[in-house]
């Protein structure tokens, strides 16, 4: 299903902080140091929904989870495209793409409906991490971005090799995923970039069900999680 977008008014326009959930308390790290060893964290998996799930954003979605915390989590929809490409996104925020015309690949790459919350504002998954004005750093090689200085670097060719964005993102408050997961809404696995990054859209959910050792077309007889 295709998200229609009627209208924007992105971050990323005004190199605002990210989501205030992700990045107060934190040294620009995922990690929280203060988490028990013992507590469930997320980050840097993949959510996939369970068959049983009939939510009309969440089912048949693959979820990168940018943040897992005690005081929630936060991640990306990768599988659901909006009818927004990326030489659309730029045109909305009066950024020029000279070095990223409509002809050029990245141009025609749709931007994701990464979620319900806040989803008239854009968001940036990317890698590697680089240095821009607001980012949370998921990885050692993936950061989640939403000041325009990022779109900027792409716009002059000196941007991340490896680009995802969205509009909106997917949050959880404190304790929500972790009873999702325990009602077996959702299969979680560790994440692999190229599922994240090159896979075709349409192959993102049966690929992230297969790092599991699971045939996708078993999934509906099973339940539980990774």
């Amino acid at each position: 299903m295709v998200k229609q977008i009627k209208s924007l008014k992105t971050d990323l326009a005004d190199n605002k902080s990210a989501p205030s959930m992700a990045l107060s308390d934190t040294d620009g790290s995922a990690t929280d140091e203060k988490s028990s060893s013992t507590e469930l964290n997320l980050t840097n998996h993949f959510l996939i929904a369970m068959p049983s799930m009939q939510d009309p954003v969440f089912g048949g979605s693959v979820v990168f989870i940018c943040e897992h915390s005690p005081r929630g989590a936060m991640g990306m929809l990768i599988n659901r495209p909006t009818d927004m490409n990326v030489a659309g996104l730029f045109d909305r925020i009066d950024l020029k793409l000279e070095n990223i015309p409509d002809s050029h690949p990245m141009g025609k790459d749709p931007v994701m409906f990464g979620g319900p919350v806040q989803d008239d504002r854009g968001f940036v998954l990317h890698a590697p991490v680089g240095k821009y004005t607001s980012s949370l750093k998921v990885t050692d090689d993936i950061a989640f971005t939403t000041s325009r200085d990022v779109l900027e670097a792409i716009a002059a060719g000196d941007g991340p090799d490896r680009v995802l964005m969205s509009v909106g993102y997917a949050g959880w408050g404190a304790g929500q995923l972790e009873k999702e997961i325990l009602d077996n809404q959702w299969l979680t696995v560790l994440a692999d970039p190229e599922i994240v990054f090159s896979l075709p859209l349409e192959e993102r959910f049966n690929a992230a069900i297969k790092l599991l050792g699971i045939d996708p077309l078993m999934l509906a007889t099973i339940a539980g999680h990774a």
